[in-house]
């Protein structure tokens, strides 16, 4: 089993638009970011630790302009908390060994996929092709796939 940290090295290579959101609980842009229409088949992992955390088989479009997931794909990777800034009280979703900051939980996501909505910041995500995923270090989560065209 891999053990995954926070990674100094990794924090210190991030994007200015990767570290607020990540390190400072930033909300980037919707529609303006980099995965929020990606429908290449893959696995999302954390920018700082490298912990798998959602799987585009989970993807959905939510028309807000973020990528949006059913559910996490290793929910002990995935941390919620209550966040009440902005003068509402919502479910904050962090990284647990990265402790990055994910985005939030909705409820409104497809009925059929348990109603739930990740809604999740591209800057605190690294996309990983599911043909690259055996050389990356990731070829158990390959079963995923074998069922996509």
């Amino acid at each position: 089993m891999k053990t995954y940290n926070k990674n100094l090295e990794a924090v210190f290579r991030l994007t200015p638009e990767q570290y607020r959101v990540t390190q400072q609980d930033g909300t980037e842009q919707p529609f303006q970011n980099e995965y929020w229409d990606n429908k290449e088949p893959g696995l999302y992992v954390d920018v700082v630790s490298g912990e798998p955390l959602f799987a585009s088989v989970d993807k959905f479009d939510s028309g807000t302009g973020w990528p949006s997931f059913r559910r996490p794909l290793e929910p002990a990777n995935v941390v919620e908390k209550v966040d009440r800034s902005h003068g509402t009280i919502r479910t904050e979703v962090r990284s647990k060994h990265g402790d990055s900051h994910l985005g939030h939980l909705f409820p409104g996501g497809p009925r059929d996929m348990g109603s739930l909505r990740y809604c999740i910041n591209s800057a605190s995500l690294r996309f990983i092709h599911r043909d690259q995923l055996e050389s990356l270090g990731h070829g158990e989560y390959l079963k995923l796939f074998t069922q996509e065209a």
